[in-house]
């Protein structure tokens, strides 16, 4: 990148809104996977026209383009790991819209997830995604990645909340996909295309999204049980007396122990196992399902607390405390977010105590067990180099277990870079291919993001 292409690309956005100085690069080399790449190049476009200027750039002068919401990725989607011009989103968090009678927001992609979802509280409304980082994700990301969260057994993820985009494409083009209307079948449903690319096939710069009306209150549960297979089958047996919980989070004996000197409860068994149940809806509703789930769960487990909306706060705490608390075991962790089916979920626990022990390192295991997502976390101290070469052996191990089982190698957090090697563990070559195709006609130059999800 010469002197003259890069004041030309300044000049796009001005020379307030780049960063120019490599020191200055690092925030914005890395994500939460902590791999750091350094950009060539930082900019923060306020419009669509700006980002589809910088395209046109990269695509004439062959260089990369690396969009990035808040850097709180998990796969490392968001990093210039062949260096390139990165274009933070930031400036772009406008609200545009919230519309009650039409159930939707119109938002610019900086916007974060927290943020619309206390906007639309205040008018009734409801954005259900709640992935745990929403406070300082943003609605470009969650969108990027398909955002899924606590909330996802009731309430579905992002796309599920998708009517329609504004995009702009890697050759420059700016698009509009989807639709205001609830409704809408008229050709190829290229924003759910895009929704869950990965910063791969286009940049958001606008998005139409569904609301729910609000649900009037919310109860919490904290059960106790002995063993996965006591807590799994409680979970049965909720669903199959017609409670749908709006979240159903999971934490096995090792999660557990890395709390255990927070808690404040008494819980009365040696190797507990945890569940946290949430139900919302109408007043009368939500204490009738919490009445069912209280005497439900006391056939499988012990009740250890409840409460209903600020109330259940203490109960919730138990859950954000836990991914800090681990680096108790291990200074140093690998979080993979593997999904099996419900009816597997015992034997794939089983399975990764078994691998933990193989190996001698501690795997605590967490997540959103209401549909299958498990949050397996894979401790160790990287100073130790042999440790660190069993992490390989171990995350191969999982994913093996997790094929075998009919499930899939990412729910969440997406493939970016991290899962790039055990793609074709889960996807046929056919799959692949098909999947290059439609990647070659978006970005013929192969200009955005490059090198994420596979390879070239």
């Amino acid at each position: 990148m010469n002197d003259s292409l890069r004041r030309e690309l300044v000049n796009i956005v001005g020379k307030e809104n780049a960063i120019e100085d490599p020191k200055m690069y690092a925030p914005y080399g890395s994500d939460a996977t902590k791999i750091y790449h350094p950009p060539d190049l930082v900019l923060f476009p306020k419009t669509a026209q700006e980002i589809s200027q910088i395209l046109l750039l990269a695509n004439r002068h062959k260089f990369f383009v690396v969009p990035r919401g808040a850097g709180t990725g998990m796969s490392g989607g968001a990093v210039p790991i062949k260096g390139g011009v990165v274009l933070s989103l930031e400036r772009m968090d406008n609200i545009l819209e919230l519309d009650p009678k039409d159930g939707l927001c119109v938002v610019e992609p900086g916007v974060k997830t927290l943020e619309l979802q206390i906007r639309a509280k205040n008018m009734g409304m409801f954005y259900p995604p709640d992935p745990a980082s929403k406070k300082e994700c943003t609605i470009g990301g969650n969108l990027a990645e398909c955002a899924g969260g606590l909330r996802a057994i009731k309430y579905g993820v992002t796309r599920e909340y998708v009517l329609g985009l504004e995009a702009v494409l890697p050759t420059g083009d700016i698009i509009v996909a989807g639709a205001r209307t609830h409704k809408g079948v008229v050709g190829y449903d290229l924003a759910r295309l895009l929704v869950g690319s990965e910063g791969t096939l286009g940049i958001f710069t606008r998005a139409i999204l569904k609301l729910i009306p609000l649900p009037e209150v919310n109860a919490t549960l904290l059960v106790a049980f002995e063993g996965v297979h006591n807590a799994v089958e409680c979970l049965f047996s909720v669903l199959q007396n017609g409670i749908l919980p709006s979240a159903a989070e999971f934490m096995d004996q090792l999660s557990y122990e890395c709390i255990s000197d927070k808690l404040n409860l008494f819980i009365p068994y040696e190797k507990p196992v945890l569940l946290i149940f949430e139900v919302d809806g109408r007043e009368l509703q939500v204490k009738k399902d919490l009445e069912i789930l209280v005497e439900i769960t006391k056939r499988y487990g012990n009740v250890i607390a409840h409460g209903y909306n600020d109330e259940a706060e203490d109960i919730w705490s138990v859950r954000r405390e836990l991914s800090p608390s681990m680096y108790k075991l291990r200074p140093n962790k690998l979080s993979e977010d593997i999904v099996v089916p419900r009816t597997k979920i015992v034997q794939m626990i089983s399975t990764i105590e078994d691998i933990s022990k193989n190996f001698d390192l501690p795997i605590p295991v967490f997540g959103h067990i209401g549909d299958g997502n498990l949050h397996v976390n894979i401790m160790y101290n990287g100073n130790q180099e042999n440790e660190k070469q069993k992490v390989l052996l171990i995350v191969e191990e999982i994913f093996k277990e997790v094929i075998r089982l009919n499930g899939t190698i990412s729910g969440e957090h997406g493939v970016g870079i991290t899962k790039m090697p055990y793609l074709t563990m889960e996807l046929q070559t056919k799959h692949i291919e098909i999947m290059k195709g439609i990647k070659r006609v978006f970005d013929p130059n192969n200009i955005l993001n490059p090198h994420k999800i596979f390879q070239f």
